[in-house]
């Protein structure tokens, strides 16, 4: 913009510039030129507008300093002090200098000089005095217009000023749509870039290059590729920026990196001089398609073009290799740097976990200083591998440094600090938020869920919601938590459910798996059966869900037509999926199906029993009293007999009355849990039903010499003040301290009688299977 004002005034002056044809030739001329020559024919003026585009060693600046010190004030006109400015760039302190020149001397009277001056002051990072003079134009130019409006930060005050200037009827040229197409990038700047296209194409600006390579950007950032490619046909000359752009908005959007590999073999064949963003394009899109093959031949390529040890090209290049999940070759591309960024380091710290302390160490001693992206790769490092007085040093780090006030930095250390099950740590960090955006209390509330501490993560979504707006993992998070929380009242759960319903996130996959999740917790199967027919596409978690939920219920035919039409849907069952219909064919007996579904697992689905599906197995075989059975498939369980095995074979016992294998098992039990009184009780039990009452003495010694107490029952019932107070009301026998506790005792008998008939049904139902 300034150039070309610059050049305007040159070839008014005079065309004895004409004759110089190199910039040594320039550089020589403006030295030896004599000061005494009038302004108007002097070289120094003829010489500085070609600066503008040529890096020269000498600078405008210093020539003015030194006219100035020899007085030869004729020699300076509104083209020396304008290229002086432009020389300033960066540097306000000698820009400023330059500015009172101006003003003390006139030469802002001519508008070149303004025009400078507002370029100065954006580039400087003082916008608001490039604001002012602007504001102090009398009649601004299409030039001056074009400097402000790049200066602009925000879109959305770009926006507003172009909508400014053509209320003020001015015509845009070339340089304005192509700023203005820089700042449509959200939804109102999309509309706006879609009329200055009209426009574009009215005023017959599309044949500019730059124009058009503009245009692609535009629709590139808007996601809105096809339109991007229209203009890239159209463009009657496409430059390597034209390529490039096209290559840089497919690479961006993974589900198109087939269509920028595909442009980048078209460059190559058409001999294009490709550079470092063809190369970093290129990478990107093998990383997004995770093609190794294609990836080391376009490695091969930078090589041979000179650009494998350029710093952006060698960036990429490591991720696309670490998402190809080679990092060893991530690894040497990074030893085989000549020079390395903050970024180099950020990527290797976040590809090797093993190492990323040691590497953020000799980081620091490489000079690197971190951002905060780094810290943040470091602290998931740390977090992952248990790391804790690392990831206290770190926070240390991240405080002198000043990075707490990062938020993705505090987030991360939140996160950090719940997985290491210091949740004192995480509260502190959140509390010395500056600014809470909702990632951050999403963070907390997981931070609650992870350690058990259902009541408060709700209480903080609670809060979340009144200061932020909430997004899927808030509430995802917060319908984990109250389906987790045994004693939270599901009251809460359909409240998040009707504002969840308000806010337009039922369709939301995250959320939806998770409502359905915490309604099948909570025994709610007619709301569970609901949301999941709502759900528009069902996921392997969604049917896992919804097939828990009848297996918690005990209804077998429900869990077996769910399971039979996922495999119909074609959605690959899991080992949570295979533990859900296991559970309910060992609660109904089938256990030829179930034993046929056990050893399906690895068969047909590839999926290795853990020691919870053996469990299951044990607990299904024991029910239906074939123990021998049971006690042989235990031995073959991964890692050998486990606590819930041991458990289910002893109450397996209890019932068939088999005091023999009743003993073995609990001796296993008491040797790994001494402290716990369930097999003390079980095996009491069952002496009891055998009349064998010294033995029952016994055990009873045997309880109170190692101090071993029985639990007390311990129940909770909501009472209907769920709005005081998010958990239900806890009760043990004899309680007496709730103002309702008459009722609640009334309610427990009933319900322990209804309970006791079922037991009984279900004792029958396991006494005929055996039969």
């Amino acid at each position: 913009m300034i150039t070309r004002q610059l050049r305007k005034i040159i070839k008014q002056r005079s065309t004895t510039s004409r004759t110089l044809h190199s910039s040594k030739d320039v550089h020589q001329l403006f030295d030896e030129s004599p000061y005494s020559k009038p302004a108007s024919i002097c070289p120094v003026n003829h010489s500085l507008p070609s600066l503008l585009h040529v890096d020269l060693p000498f600078n405008a600046f210093s020539k003015l300093k030194g006219l100035l010190k020899l007085g030869n004030f004729k020699a300076i006109d509104e083209v020396t002090v304008a290229l002086a400015l432009k020389d300033s760039c960066g540097n306000s302190k000698q820009g400023t200098q330059v500015h009172k020149y101006a003003i003390t001397s006139g030469l802002t009277s001519f508008i070149t000089v303004p025009n400078s001056l507002m370029n100065m002051y954006s580039k400087s990072g003082q916008f608001d005095k490039a604001l002012c003079i602007f504001e102090g134009l009398n009649d601004p130019d299409i030039v001056s217009w074009n400097t402000l409006l790049s200066g602009f930060q925000k879109s959305d005050e770009a926006l507003n000023f172009v909508l400014r200037m053509n209320l003020n009827g001015v015509v845009f040229d070339a340089v304005t749509c192509t700023t203005a197409l820089s700042f449509c990038f959200d939804l109102e700047g999309f509309l706006l870039g879609l009329q200055l296209h009209t426009l574009v194409m009215k005023s017959g600006l599309d044949c500019e290059a730059f124009v058009g390579n503009a245009l692609i950007t535009m629709y590139s950032r808007s996601k809105r590729l096809d339109e991007a490619r229209r203009v890239f046909d159209e463009m009657p000359t496409r430059d390597l920026v034209s390529w490039n752009s096209m290559l840089s908005g497919y690479s961006q959007e993974s589900s198109f990196g087939i269509e920028a590999i595909s442009s980048f073999i078209e460059m190559v064949r058409q001999g294009m001089k490709l550079d470092n963003v063809s190369f970093t394009g290129a990478v990107s899109a093998c990383g997004h398609q995770r093609n190794l093959e294609v990836g080391r031949q376009i490695h091969g390529l930078c090589i041979k073009r000179g650009y494998g040890t350029h710093v952006s090209v060698c960036n990429i290049l490591m991720s696309m290799y670490a998402k190809c999940e080679v990092v060893e070759d991530a690894t040497l591309v990074f030893e085989r740097m000549n020079e390395r960024n903050v970024i180099s380091w950020t990527t290797m710290i976040s590809i090797d976990e093993e190492d990323a302390v040691r590497l953020f160490n000799e980081m620091r001693l490489d000079c690197v200083y971190p951002n905060d992206v780094t810290f943040v790769g470091l602290i998931h490092a740390i977090t992952a591998r248990g790391l804790v007085e690392e990831g206290q040093t770190v926070h240390a780090c991240c405080v002198k440094g000043n990075f707490l006030s990062e938020s993705n930095v505090c987030n991360s250390l939140i996160t950090m600090y719940a997985k290491f099950m210091l949740v004192q740590d995480s509260i502190k960090v959140f509390e010395e938020l500056e600014c809470r955006e909702i990632v951050s209390w999403n963070a907390l509330i997981s931070c609650y869920a992870k350690n058990g501490m259902w009541v408060e993560a709700v209480r903080t979504f609670l809060s979340a919601v009144t200061e932020c707006k909430p997004n899927q993992y808030t509430f995802g998070s917060a319908l984990n938590a109250i389906g987790s929380g045994e004693d939270i009242s599901l009251k809460h759960g359909q409240r998040c459910h009707s504002h969840l319903i308000k806010v337009g996130f039922t369709t939301d996959p995250i959320v939806s798996n998770a409502l359905l999740d915490m309604y099948a917790k909570r025994g709610s199967i007619s709301e569970s059966e609901k949301v999941f027919s709502e759900t528009p596409q069902k996921s392997q978690f969604a049917w896992t869900s919804i097939i828990s939920a009848h297996a918690r219920h005990g209804d077998y035919d429900s869990v077996m037509t769910s399971f039979k039409e996922m495999e119909k849907e074609k959605v690959k069952p899991d080992s949570i999926t295979f533990l859900s219909v296991l559970t309910a064919c060992g609660r109904n007996g089938m256990v030829d199906m179930g034993r046929k579904l056990f050893d399906s697992m690895l068969a047909e689905y590839q999926i290795e029993a853990s020691s919870e599906h053996y469990s299951c197995m044990v607990d299904m075989l024991g029910r239906a009293g074939r123990l021998k059975e049971a006690e042989k498939l235990m031995g073959r369980s991964p890692g050998g007999p486990g606590l819930s095995m041991l458990q289910s074979l002893l109450g397996a016992c209890t019932i068939h009355g088999n005091v023999e294998m009743g003993e073995r098992v609990a001796d296993a039990l008491m040797e790994m849990e001494p402290n716990e009184s369930g097999p003390y009780v079980l095996m009491s039990n069952l002496y009891a039903e055998k009349g064998n009452w010294e033995k029952v003495a016994k055990l009873r010694k045997r309880m109170r010499e190692r101090g071993v107490r029985k639990e007390v029952g311990f129940s909770w019932v909501d009472v209907g003040d769920s709005n005081s107070s998010l958990s239900l009301h806890g009760f043990s026998s004899g309680d007496k301290s709730h103002p309702q506790s008459e009722e609640i005792c009334k309610m427990a008998e009933c319900l322990g009688l209804e309970m006791k008939l079922l037991r009984e049904k279900d004792r029958r139902k396991d006494m005929e299977i055996t039969v």
